[in-house]
């Protein structure tokens, strides 16, 4: 048995039904949040960040820390398998997008200035991701 998770196809249509308008924009259109306005950018709790759309768990709050930036920002996904990386070319810059990779919502960016051991900054939409606390 497989531990591949079949991949998530929805109609826009149907994600409206699921989704906010403001998640919708972010996940679905590719839109970003303000800076600092995220519900997580200054979360401290200690879980899991899931995909807003299909619950996939994506990031643990022990791979995020303060960039800087203004939204929530990792150092490395939970298993590389559960995003995938496109080039962008939006917006007159040259991006790397970051979606789940098993619906495609788009989740923010990753850029190269990050801290050790990976080097990387995952910079993600506080509207892409519901939080799992960890029971204590």
């Amino acid at each position: 048995m497989s531990d591949k998770k079949e991949k998530i196809s929805r109609t826009d249509d149907e994600w409206r039904e699921v989704l906010s308008p403001a998640e919708f924009n972010v996940c679905r259109e590719k839109g970003t949040e303000r800076p600092f306005t995220g519900e997580y950018y200054n979360s401290h709790q200690k879980g899991t960040y899931l995909c807003k759309c299909c619950g996939e768990a994506l990031f643990s709050s022990e791979h995020k820390y303060d960039s800087g930036c203004g939204w929530p920002s990792f150092f490395q996904p939970n298993m590389e398998s559960v995003v995938a990386e496109h080039h962008d070319a939006s917006h007159g810059m040259v991006r790397t997008e970051v979606t789940c990779a098993r619906c495609d919502a788009h989740l923010g960016h990753v850029f190269t200035d990050g801290p050790q051991p990976t080097g990387l900054r995952y910079c993600i939409n506080s509207a892409s991701l519901d939080f799992d606390e960890e029971s204590v």
